[in-house]
């Protein structure tokens, strides 16, 4: 069920940064966990980082660990991934979800409410 709206994807240069943004829809996720995850072309959507509901723990896929940082505002509602030293490997649809499971979750069965996606192409 879409609850929650992703922005922030584009088109950015090997070695260039961008930040994602997702913002709930309806209702708050601020006592959820959140989750990011990724589909490359032709690809399964795949974990990438995850918070949990106090932003105390954070966890991230081997692939983007030292790269990439995931965050939250609870006065904002809002839940950030901020890309750096991006590769051409890292193009796909991101997504934002949410989980009563806890941060530990590195599964996409585990997440209850997804966002739209919204696209990042990374060119060589």
């Amino acid at each position: 069920q879409v609850q929650l709206v992703e922005s922030g994807g584009g088109l950015v240069q090997a070695g260039g940064s961008l930040t994602l943004s997702c913002s709930p829809s309806g209702r708050t996720f601020n006592n959820w966990a959140m989750g990011w995850f990724r589909q490359p072309p032709g690809g399964e959507r795949v974990f990438v980082a995850s918070i949990s509901w106090n932003g105390v723990t954070t966890y991230y896929a081997d692939s983007v660990k030292g790269r990439f940082t995931v965050s939250r505002d609870d006065v904002k509602d809002t839940v950030y991934l901020l890309m750096n030293s991006l590769k051409p490997e890292d193009t796909a649809v991101y997504y934002c979800a949410a989980t009563k499971y806890g941060g530990r979750s590195f599964h996409r069965s585990l997440y209850d409410y997804w966002g739209q996606g919204t696209q990042v192409t990374v060119s060589s």
